[in-house]
């Protein structure tokens, strides 16, 4: 199962972590995986190329992690929310035993 976790501090993004597989199907066929990875390295590179905040990232296999320096900015918060939607989509859409999203309070 992967397990996305969303930590806030004060109603704002902090850090959102990624780990491990879906379980779907075989590695290089599993569409969850896929679809997951791909939300998440999209958001990296979107907060990368689009924005101006500063943002600390761990990359390994079945992990990711993305953590703001400061405070998200607007457009960050906007693509996050954007991945938020895309995960709680297809954490919907499939069993929840290939995909958990995790909020909390820091």
């Amino acid at each position: 199962m992967i397990t996305v976790t969303v930590w806030r501090k004060d109603g704002e993004f902090n850090k959102i972590e990624s780990r491990g597989h879906a379980g779907f199907d075989e590695k290089g066929r599993d569409i969850i995986c896929a679809a997951v990875s791909a939300l998440m390295v999209n958001t990296v590179n979107s907060i990368d190329s689009f924005t101006e905040d500063i943002i600390h990232v761990i990359s390994e296999e079945g992990y990711l992690s993305l953590e703001f320096i400061v405070g998200p900015s607007k457009d960050s918060r906007l693509l996050i929310d954007s991945l938020m939607l895309g995960l709680s989509q297809i954490q919907d859409s499939y069993d929840r035993a290939y995909l958990k999203v995790i909020a909390k309070e820091v």
